[in-house]
């Protein structure tokens, strides 16, 4: 146990340093203009990485990076304001975050928001091509889509309008009219889709598990939060806050609780995502396999350590039989080491995960008969691959 707590300990500590950027917050009003749909007005709050705070400040010249940006989807009556939680830890670690302040009312157009988020999107990259502008040459030609709740569901719609959308990401995600379930099987990009386990205003079962289930991408990750509700992804809201005191149940941790969840994983996933960083690739696997507090789906590993130039074989170290096997696999390594294994189906879709020390049997008595490719790693990275027949 007190090695479990030492893993974890590690892991809050790469998490921390992640965080430990110069950025302050930089804030500037557009409005962009979408000529396609007779000139509609898109007002939008943009927060970014800047050396001072303040409105119209300059971007960062700490350095000349380009930074990814988001463009996040509010919630049904809910206002930007409502996700400060979103731009104070996102900015700071090299993100621009984009909020559309269209549909606000209390008969949105779900479809014409998914269409402001797409177009959004657009213009951020645009704005990194305007020598006039303060994002020129600063904008990453990565980035994702976000939303919460209503502005989940439009997520999910904006990404079959825009090609130029690298990953999507929502929390308590609605669905919507039209259907955001219903576009799922048309999105392949790298979709992270956070629920909260007491979400009584859009049930997971009903909602973000429907969302994630029908989605076609080749990685995809759904987090349910034991404890979390609806509203907490967010700042206090009233709006928010009267619906869901009219429903049941409630939240059992508190909203910095599930902030603090929420941003253990998300910083990592993007900074591997839109940054290219195997190693916090690496420490959300990690992390989403330890944590208790949360359950969770996913069908891949966010950056595998067989991919790394670093990676080097433990063919003199993991044993593992017997091969064929029917219905218990047997692997084992050195003394108080610890390993994790993953065992992928034909389809390269992982159909289990484990981490253990030294040796652990490995009941594959419920998966289908044939070939599976199994890799495993440890701290280190060093890893070997291979492949065990299920009769």
């Amino acid at each position: 146990m007190r090695k479990l707590y030492f893993f974890l300990f590690l892991l809050f500590a790469s998490l921390s340093n992640v965080n430990a950027q110069n950025y302050l917050i930089g804030h500037t009003t557009i409005t962009f203009v979408d000529a396609s749909r007779s000139n509609r007005s898109i007002p939008t709050e943009i927060y970014y990485p800047a050396d001072i705070t303040g409105d119209n400040v300059p971007l960062t010249a700490l350095n000349s990076t380009k930074f990814p940006s988001l463009v996040f989807g509010h919630g049904f009556v809910m206002s930007w304001d409502a996700y400060q939680n979103f731009w104070n830890t996102l900015v700071p670690n090299g993100y621009i975050i984009a909020f559309p302040k269209t549909e606000g009312t209390i008969s949105p157009s779900h479809l014409e928001f998914a269409k402001d988020l797409a177009f959004v999107i657009n213009q951020m990259n645009l704005l990194g091509t305007q020598n006039t502008s303060i994002f020129f040459n600063r904008v990453s030609n990565k980035n994702a889509v976000f939303g919460h709740s209503m502005g989940g569901g439009a997520s999910f719609l904006s990404v079959p309008l825009n090609s130029n959308i690298s990953a999507l990401v929502n929390f308590a995600a609605a669905e919507t009219n039209p259907s955001a379930i219903a576009v799922t099987s048309s999105i392949s990009i790298p979709t992270l889709i956070f629920a909260g386990a007491n979400d009584c205003v859009a049930p997971p079962n009903t909602n973000q598990l429907l969302l994630y289930n029908g989605l076609s991408s080749a990685c995809k990750t759904y987090i349910s939060m034991i404890g979390a509700s609806h509203c907490q992804m967010a700042n206090s809201n009233t709006l928010c806050s009267f619906g869901e005191s009219t429903c049941t149940p409630t939240a059992t941790i508190t909203r910095t609780e599930q902030h603090n969840k929420i941003f253990s994983y998300l910083l990592p996933w993007l900074n591997f995502q839109l940054k290219s960083d195997c190693s916090q690739g690496s420490i959300f696997d990690s992390l989403i396999l330890s944590n208790t507090s949360i359950t969770y789906l996913k069908n891949c590993i966010q950056c595998s350590p067989l991919s790394t130039n670093e990676a080097t074989t433990l063919e003199n170290e993991i044993v593992l039989f017997p091969n064929p096997a029917e219905e218990i696999i047997y692997v084992k390594g050195f003394f108080q080491k610890e390993y994790c294994i993953y065992l992928r189906d034909i389809n390269s879709k992982i159909v289990l995960e484990l981490k253990f020390y030294e040796s652990q049997n490995i009941d594959i008595s419920k998966l289908a008969s044939g070939v599976y490719f199994y890799d495993v790693f440890d701290s280190n990275k060093k890893s070997i691959k291979g492949k065990i027949v299920k009769k």
